[in-house]
């Protein structure tokens, strides 16, 4: 009897240890379960902005010069005197060097002598020919000795004017081809100068933009060696014909640079806007979601995120036009997405 009782003493205080056991295992899977349906995701935002958005067309290029000029000595000498190096602005007309003269302007004191005598010869022959002392084919013929020898004279003038080299564009001088003391021969290049006012960016475009693309339009450039920097330009002119083997036409933009920094030969980027909506919603690039040829968003209402279908329009930069699906001030998540599921729970984390 006493072994009984013993007996069933221990099998009620075992049976509440695993009722209590299981109790409170009940309650703490509640506990957790209550916790995961009340987490939030951490979340950047952003607010749908007003704003003019463009579309372009892009494509790469390499700089080069609208007006480049060889400078050539019309004359043999030796280089007396050099005024420009590399590098430097010059005007048309700016003399850039000097060659030895000496020989030259005697050649020209002499023509001119011998052209004031011809003159006083066949001033004397005319007034002879008045009195019909001489005949008329020698006094035609002191007439046309002495234009032979005047013209001798001004080809001498002109050889000492072609001592000093000239610029015959403006620009910059790009490359110095001799030195001081060198003797060049005519027709011999001394300089190169080139113009980098405006600069010309040079395009084949596909035939199927041309309705695109008109002249005057802006484009906008962007160069490799000058980082973080845009430059402006317009398109200066558009080739009426399709090249048959490329199936692209020509279309060249100018681009104004009065800094100097961009030169003939940079690689870079060329947009050309051919369109604006002005005033349009558009949001961060990095809020929309692709998926099965949809775009969607997460759009934030009382700390929950509601996945939503939008229209997306023109795209610029980190910029992206919403022409259906969004209202001006709807804030969306632009970073967290990848942990979102509909309606849920949100804490926005500022940038």
């Amino acid at each position: 009897m006493k072994y009984f009782l013993q007996w069933a003493v221990v099998s009620v205080v075992g049976l509440s240890v695993v009722v209590i056991s299981s109790c409170s295992s009940t309650s703490s899977s509640k506990n957790i379960a209550d916790e995961d349906s009340t987490a939030t995701v951490p979340v950047e935002v952003a607010t749908v902005k007003t704003d003019d958005i463009s579309a372009y067309y892009s494509n790469t290029v390499t700089l080069e010069a609208d007006e480049e000029a060889m400078v050539v000595s019309k004359v043999r000498g030796i280089v007396n005197k050099l005024h420009v190096e590399e590098g430097d602005v010059v005007q048309q007309g700016t003399v850039l060097a000097e060659l030895e003269d000496e020989q030259l302007q005697l050649e020209a004191k002499r023509a001119k002598a011998t052209m004031d005598r011809l003159e006083n010869d066949l001033n004397r022959k005319k007034e002879l020919y008045k009195k019909e002392l001489i005949s008329a084919q020698e006094y035609e013929n002191a007439k046309y000795e002495y234009q032979a020898q005047q013209s001798d004279y001004e080809l001498a003038k002109l050889q000492v004017k072609y001592t000093h080299i000239r610029a015959p564009i403006a620009g910059v001088i790009s490359e110095r081809l001799i030195k001081k003391g060198n003797m060049i021969n005519a027709d011999q290049e001394v300089f190169q100068i080139t113009d980098f006012d405006p600069l010309l960016a040079v395009l084949n475009v596909p035939e199927h933009e041309m309705e695109k693309l008109q002249k005057g339009q802006q484009a906008l450039i962007q160069v490799d060696a000058v980082a973080n920097k845009t430059f402006e330009g317009k398109v200066l002119r558009i080739s009426p014909t399709v090249d048959s083997e490329t199936g692209t036409f020509e279309v060249t933009v100018s681009v104004k640079d009065e800094s100097r920094r961009l030169k003939p030969g940079m690689f870079g980027q060329v947009q050309i806007v051919y369109d604006t909506h002005l005033n349009t919603p558009t949001i961060p690039k990095n809020a929309i979601i692709n998926e099965d040829e949809t775009s969607n968003v997460f759009v934030i209402r009382n700390n929950m995120a509601f996945r939503k279908q939008v229209q997306v329009g023109y795209e610029n930069g980190n910029a992206v036009e919403i022409s259906d699906g969004l209202q001006p001030a709807d804030t969306v998540v632009t970073v967290g997405q990848s942990s979102l599921q509909d309606s849920a729970l949100v804490k926005i984390v500022e940038d």
